[in-house]
């Protein structure tokens, strides 16, 4: 595993695998197996002209339930992320972790100092005046929900500048955290809108945050950012009014099939506690890397989360896919 290596490099494992990237069942991605009904012709989108956000912009703050001066859309969560570290520009980071490894990444790129607090072993730690604090809610890569909300008040109290990123959250039944805007003027809200839509090809992400901070970050945006392929699939996608219940459906059942597996399997020594679409596991005795070649013959990824601070070796995830692709793992997983 590299510093900053991700899961869901399904072209790279078929080959390792000597196989098509679509005979791959990818477990290490924590993209929704679920996809929305899409209404659109692409073959006759008009892309002939410079796009205009002006509709994709108010149908997605109608989602978020905030004003269209409180939103920012970027070209994927991960483009949000570090356009914020940029625009703020501060000396110090502290992140809550392990967390999405992109935030590290940022930390160092733009001269931060970082502190990382363990939120398994140390969540009540102090955080440095005047911070950038990150917190990612739900959480990966265990997918825990954190009630925050005296943690907010605390970090406002130290003239912190608050990100907390909620790109798990639709898969889940909590609230978001976009109600204590008016409240906390540092506060500011990522939303990843590719992960629930399935859709890690189409790149789309916001902020959300007051008018005058939106503001600021738009002040250094280019014009044009996103296609109007990207604009046309995330409208649509919202303009299905069953997906959401239907994901959550076929989630649960996937779940209700895969937990009880994994509980009475002698591999695993722990499943983390989960709100989102993937659980974290600690394997008893087999590390990530043995579980990922002993797999590799049934073409199933899994992710090593070795590379994630505070987890070991014996850390993998395995995302909720369908019942085909859970009962092709629980076959092929090892059984002594």
């Amino acid at each position: 595993m590299t510093p900053y290596q991700h899961g869901g490099d399904i072209t790279t494992f078929a080959q390792r695998a000597d196989c098509h990237p679509c005979e791959v069942i990818d477990l290490s991605s924590n993209i929704n197996f679920i996809k929305p009904h899409i209404s659109v012709d692409f073959n006759t989108l008009p892309i002939s002209a410079y796009p205009n956000y002006e509709s994709l912009t108010h149908t997605i703050a109608t989602h978020y339930g905030v004003s269209i001066d409180s939103l920012e859309l970027f070209n994927g969560a991960s483009v949000g992320i570090f356009t914020l570290f940029r625009t703020l520009a501060l000396s110090h980071s502290t992140l809550y972790t392990p967390a999405y490894l992109e935030y590290k990444k940022a930390s160092k790129a733009f001269g931060y100092h970082l502190t990382m607090i363990d939120r398994f072993e140390a969540l009540d730690s102090k955080v440095a005046e005047g911070s950038l604090v990150v917190f990612v809610n739900p959480s990966t890569p265990d997918g825990y929900y954190y009630p925050i909300e005296s943690m907010l008040e605390e970090w406002h109290a130290k003239g912190c500048t608050i990100l907390i990123d909620e790109s798990f959250l639709e898969f889940s039944s909590h609230r978001s955290l976009s109600h204590y805007l008016d409240r906390y003027e540092r506060l500011y809200i990522l939303k990843s809108m590719t992960k629930f839509f399935g859709s890690a090809g189409i790149r789309m992400g916001a902020i959300l945050s007051s008018p005058t901070n939106i503001a600021s970050l738009q002040a250094t945006e280019p014009l044009w950012k996103l296609s109007a392929f990207d604009s046309a699939y995330i409208q649509s996608a919202l303009a299905d009014s069953t997906f959401g219940s239907r994901s959550a459906d076929a989630h649960a059942k996937s779940l209700a099939y895969l937990l009880p597996k994994l509980e009475s399997s002698p591999l695993i020594r722990r499943i983390y506690p989960s709100d989102a679409n993937f659980l974290l596991i600690e394997l008893a005795s087999m590390r990530a890397e043995e579980l990922q070649a002993h797999l590799l013959p049934y073409r199933i990824m899994v992710r090593d989360c070795s590379n994630f601070d505070g987890l070991t070796p014996y850390h993998v995830r395995i995302a909720i896919k369908s019942l085909h692709d859970l009962q092709h793992l629980i076959k092929a997983l090892p059984h002594e």
